[in-house]
């Protein structure tokens, strides 16, 4: 078996957002509602950074300014501890429902809340559900005119909520030279399709063997650091659930939280991790 001395570095980031903020939940708990709804995301954070510092790695939290400007205190305590702090975007709202300028306004706005209080650059912005696609990649000169270096919001896989399947696996910079670095989630391709391998959902839904193989051909079959990322709320498996979700939801959000800790673990002690910025940027 190959050490993990042997293994490029990969990317560990985490989406820090709150369980009511996620998109398939839209319908179920309005936005103007999301103050009424007890908050978990400083314990669960607070544990993630336990569990990151356990195995000495450094990671890109890519953190929702609603939440920043609730918890002040827990956007600096993740950047004193090494982290990299980026942008999530402000309310959790998909490029796809925002105008050119509404665009602008939240990852301008979120940049400067999350600089103000981590006193350091914010280079990284992901699109609230990868939604940022073909139709739309005009949000990614907005966010370099913005003062981003990189965006991770393109998913090369096909999904029924997300995904540009066409698009390339590993960094391309779709305005050329000049442009933000996009920094795709990392897919496996299998059987002439495009396939996850950097977690969300299918770190939880499928067994942990499958997630550890995917990720080995992105390093030693690709040559390729990998870009795995999570939530807070999947370490969870206490959260408050809604009334009213259907059934497809409800499996694809609470299925194996009582697992996701364990797997981490195992995912932390297997390969080698670092921040987005170490590892794609260089020296900044």
């Amino acid at each position: 078996m190959t050490s993990t001395n042997d293994m490029l570095r990969n990317a560990m980031t985490i989406d820090v957002e709150d369980y009511f903020q996620v998109s398939a939940f839209d319908s179920h708990i309005a936005r103007a509602d999301w103050d009424k709804w007890p908050s978990r995301v400083e314990r669960n954070v607070e544990r993630i950074l336990e569990l990151l510092d356990r195995h000495h790695v450094l990671a890109t939290f890519f953190t929702l300014g609603w939440i920043a400007e609730r918890h002040p205190a827990l956007v600096r305590q993740v950047a004193a501890a090494g982290h990299e702090i980026a942008s999530h975007g402000y309310g959790h709202q998909r490029v796809t429902h925002l105008t050119q300028q509404a665009f602008v306004h939240d990852v301008v706005r979120s940049k400067r809340l999350l600089e103000d209080l981590c006193g350091q650059a914010v280079l990284g912005y992901r699109a609230p559900s990868f939604s940022i696609a073909a139709d739309n990649l005009w949000a990614l000169e907005s966010l370099h005119q913005a003062g981003y270096r990189y965006s991770s919001s393109i998913y090369p896989i096909r999904h029924d909520h997300y995904g540009m399947p066409d698009s390339p696996r590993f960094a391309w910079r779709p305005w050329g030279k000049a442009g933000v670095l996009e920094l795709p989630i990392s897919t496996v391709r299998l059987c002439g399709r495009q396939w996850p391998a950097g977690g969300g959902g299918y770190f939880r839904l499928l067994p942990y063997a499958a997630s550890r193989w995917a990720l080995r051909q992105v390093n030693f079959r690709d040559g390729q650091a990998g870009i795995f990322y999570f939530h807070p709320w999947e370490l969870d498996p206490g959260q408050p659930r809604p009334a009213g979700l259907g059934a497809r939801t409800r499996f694809r959000h609470y299925l194996n939280l009582h697992r996701t800790a364990v797997r981490l673990e195992r995912l932390l002690h297997d390969f080698r991790w670092g921040r987005i910025d170490d590892i794609f940027l260089g020296p900044v």
